[in-house]
């Protein structure tokens, strides 16, 4: 796929949920647990092919050109694999027989109606493929780390005292717990140590603190502060250390620390616990035009009021908005301030501070578009997973039911034994039953 691809789907397509930071981010990149094979990634229906280091390209490239989204990407242990599988797969049968199919502006006219698909671990065959590539991927992971404790040309210098160490890996580790207090992990839960070791140098290397991830200006003043504050440890909060841990290959989708925190659940007696000392963590809502956030909704109602004059429950009071229109409004505009773009004209701007200048300074603020550009199924998506304000919407009136008519997606049916399927779907029931009352 040529490089001017990229431009030509533009750069604010958002092919998966975002998240607000809980921590203000360093700029960092996190590695992939991914395969980093150089076997490119084909589309799934044409001839277009791209490295792995431009997926984004290809998935946009899916999305505007085929209508396809492939959830969870990020969870794909191989996704070369995983695409040629399909590709294969969508020659031999229509996309409509593995996918979930979502209706856009499905109460407008006809000809203005679009089918997008959705495939995803919902699908029994889809989800065993993940499985199976996550399982060969940890198969490669074992492997490799048996290679590194099998090997005896290991070479390197500690990164504390410049003594040598020649032979197993685990010599040097074990001294750097021994002699420095320095330790990241059991030899025995690594693999890729040489990349570990490397990673550690060159933060130590920046005078970079391996744990607080602060800065210093000579290397005494480093070795003090890491010694004195007591962190000779690395952050493990830190993702960039992740693909160095065989536990984290474990499980699809799962960290070391969430195996591990179901680990210790197990070890718990159900009839011990102990719930009194139960501390919630606070709601931080944060607004829709900038980074301010609340630890309750009230107070972020009231700082969008006041900051920015944009009153969410007069809105909702005046259109009348239905729990589902509220999500899909909350979303749109969510996605139009990250794009830097002003909801209400459409106009794009080169940052955030742009667009909210001229939204105050237009009058845009409590000034929707038409209804139909945001009521839309692919506004039902967060634009941040993890939007709190989404979860304190509600129905003006909690007995009204008349938002069941709204288009929600629907989950596709388990086809793993498409022809028993069609043949006792609950839709080709329906049918047959209309067919017979007309």
């Amino acid at each position: 796929m040529a490089a001017s691809d990229s431009s030509k789907y533009g750069k604010d397509s958002i092919l998966e949920p975002l998240c607000f930071p809980e921590q203000p981010a360093d700029g960092s990149s996190v590695p992939s647990l991914q395969s980093s094979s150089s076997e490119p990634l084909v589309c799934l229906f044409c001839s277009e092919s791209i490295l792995q280091t431009q997926k984004d390209v290809l998935l946009k490239h899916l999305l505007l050109e085929h209508k396809l989204v492939i959830a969870d990407v990020k969870l794909i242990a191989d996704l070369p694999k995983y695409m040629l599988y399909w590709k294969g797969r969508f020659l031999e049968q229509p996309v409509t027989d593995f996918c979930s199919v979502i209706k856009t502006n499905s109460t407008g006219p006809v000809e203005k109606q679009e089918d997008y698909f959705l495939l995803c671990d919902v699908l029994p065959e889809d989800r065993i493929l993940r499985e199976k590539l996550q399982q060969k991927r940890l198969d490669d992971v074992l492997e490799q780390q048996q290679r590194e404790r099998d090997d005896s040309s290991f070479h390197r210098l500690c990164m504390f005292c410049s003594e040598e160490f020649i032979g197993n890996r685990s010599s040097l580790l074990n001294h750097m717990a021994r002699e420095h207090s320095f330790s990241i992990g059991l030899p025995d839960n690594i693999v890729y140590c040489n990349e570990f070791l490397d990673t550690l140098q060159i933060k130590l290397d920046n005078l970079q603190c391996l744990y607080c991830e602060k800065t210093f200006r000579d290397k005494t003043t480093l070795k003090d502060h890491m010694r004195k504050k007591a962190h000779r440890r690395i952050n493990a909060n830190n993702r960039e250390y992740d693909r160095f841990y065989v536990i984290n290959y474990l499980e699809l989708g799962k960290t070391w620390e969430e195996v591990q925190s179901e680990d210790d659940r197990e070890l718990v007696d159900d009839e011990d616990d102990d719930w009194s000392d139960w501390q919630a963590h606070p709601v931080s809502a944060v607004c829709l035009f900038c980074d301010h956030q609340s630890d309750t909704m009230e107070q972020v109602y009231a700082h969008m009021k006041e900051a920015h004059g944009f009153d969410l429950h007069n809105l909702k009071t005046e259109l009348n908005l239905k729990f589902y229109q509220q999500v899909k409004l909350v979303n749109f505009i969510r996605r139009q301030i990250h794009q830097s773009r002003c909801y209400s004209c459409q106009k794009t701007f080169d940052s955030r501070e742009d667009v909210l200048w001229h939204i105050v300074a237009e009058g845009h603020v409590m000034k929707l578009p038409e209804m139909s550009t945001w009521d839309q199924p692919q506004y039902y998506f967060p634009t941040y997973e993890n939007d709190t304000l989404l979860c304190t919407l509600f129905d003006s009136d909690e007995g009204d039911e008349t938002h069941q008519s709204e288009d929600i997606p629907v989950i596709a049916e388990d086809i793993s034994d498409l022809r028993a399927l069609k043949q006792t779907s609950v839709l080709n029931q329906l049918l047959k039953n209309r067919g017979s009352s007309s």
